[in-house]
């Protein structure tokens, strides 16, 4: 089983930068493909970002790419969020899945999921 917490969020202004965390435990990293989700109200579910050690695969939505970085270390994966604007205000999740050689991350179901962390842009 894997457990994922996330940590970060918080209200910010227009313009600012926010990190968010997810620790994992249960699982390696290195065998684990992570994304970043988000969910505001009204709107469907959006990855905005991921990564797979198995393939060195990183992807970004295309809201997001040029303003949002994914990094990894130890157990933690991170998303660096800069230039934020009103419109990335949502509940920001990581997902987990177990990883395959040569699979990218933008193909697994993610079956594991955290409880979110609220990310508000506003002045």
């Amino acid at each position: 089983q894997v457990q994922l917490v996330e940590s970060g969020g918080g209200l910010v202004e227009p313009g600012g930068s926010l990190r968010l965390s997810c620790a994992t435990a249960g699982f390696s990293l290195d065998y684990l493909a992570i994304g970043w989700f988000r969910q505001a109200p009204g709107k469907e579910r959006e990855r905005v970002s991921c990564i797979s050690s198995s393939d060195g695969s990183i992807h970004y939505a295309d809201s997001v790419k040029g303003r949002f970085t994914i990094s990894r270390g130890g157990n933690t994966v991170y998303l660096e969020m800069n230039s934020l604007k009103p419109e990335d205000t949502a509940l920001y999740y990581c997902a987990a899945d177990r990883a395959f050689y040569g699979k990218s991350c933008q193909d697994y179901a993610y079956r594991y999921w955290g409880q979110g962390t609220q990310v508000i842009v506003s002045s």
